[in-house]
């Protein structure tokens, strides 16, 4: 598909360096801007609401930080389109098209942040033809900044990431989140599923509130795999270039190509070890972010 001439102005804006490089670049600062803004916060009380459970928390720190990223995004690349957690949740409609995109997670970990737990990050993610180009997710508490470019590696801190090669289960350490149902059925399914990771000798399952930094750590080679139902494409965008560029793979629970929009995933070092979580699984229903 040809770019539109918004997009050829985008990519023609400096001569002789990389198409999206200011837009990393810029990404790059507004993540550590909203740290500074999340770091503050932490400590503070804060004004907390539901959203589609009540488990499913926002702050009005959420709607500061995406505030900032959105407008500040907005006014150096009016042509945009965005997709953004607390706008979505709002009635704005997910749809990821050929435009260049950006996808963002003001806080991911927002119950981590309201009782003050310190595994909280942003996350901002950008696409272009609905092809994912970078990532950029900043660990707001620890100062760790992850990044990864399509085609350039995968970085924290400037330092290369590299995932593990384990393709074993028995000795994996693997890492999921619960998702925002609680109903009985719901964790039925999920404790099940973590049963069966558990009989098949896996080492330890972790849950540490944080869908995008557990898939950091995962990208860094500290855990050996991941998966999820119930998470969105904002919380998968930014992580998913990072972990293919450390040497990852990211796939559909089903163990098809990733649907960014589908709410479910499998992560993993190896593709022997994603397989085997996916054969593990039982699916939990959560429908598309698209059709929301």
């Amino acid at each position: 598909m040809k770019p539109s001439s918004a997009e050829e102005e985008e990519e023609e804006a400096v001569p002789g360096v990389g198409p999206w490089d200011e837009c990393f670049e810029v990404a790059v600062q507004l993540a550590l801007r909203a740290g500074q803004i999340i770091r503050k916060a932490l400590t503070e009380e804060k004004q907390v609401s539901t959203k589609t459970s009540a488990a499913d928390l926002v702050t009005e720190t959420d709607h500061r930080v995406e505030d900032l990223i959105v407008s500040e995004l907005r006014k150096r690349f009016p042509s945009h389109r965005f997709i953004a957690e607390e706008a979505t949740a709002s009635g704005a409609k997910c749809v990821l098209t050929h435009s260049p995109t950006w996808i963002i997670d003001p806080i991911d970990g927002t119950c981590n942040f309201v009782h003050r737990f310190p595994t909280v990050a942003v996350s901002i993610g950008f696409a272009v033809h609905q092809e994912l180009e970078f990532g950029v997710i900043h660990h707001c508490t620890e100062e760790r900044l992850y990044t990864g470019r399509r085609g350039q590696g995968a970085f924290c801190n400037g330092q290369r990431l590299q995932v593990s090669r384990e393709t074993d289960l028995a000795k994996a350490l693997v890492l999921t989140e619960i998702g925002p149902k609680r109903d009985p059925d719901t964790l039925k399914v999920f404790l099940s599923n973590m049963e069966r990771l558990l009989h098949a000798k896996a080492h330890g399952v972790r849950v540490i509130g944080s869908s995008t930094l557990a898939l950091c750590y995962l990208a860094s080679g500290a855990a050996d795999a991941y998966y999820q139902f119930g998470l969105h494409c904002w919380d998968l965008a930014a992580a998913t270039v990072i972990i293919r560029e450390a040497g990852g793979i990211v796939i559909d629970t089903s163990g098809g190509p990733l649907d960014l929009m589908s709410c479910r995933v499998v992560a993993a070092g190896t593709r022997e070890m994603a397989a085997l979580i996916a054969q593990a699984l039982q699916t939990i229903n959560y429908g598309r972010d698209d059709e929301k």
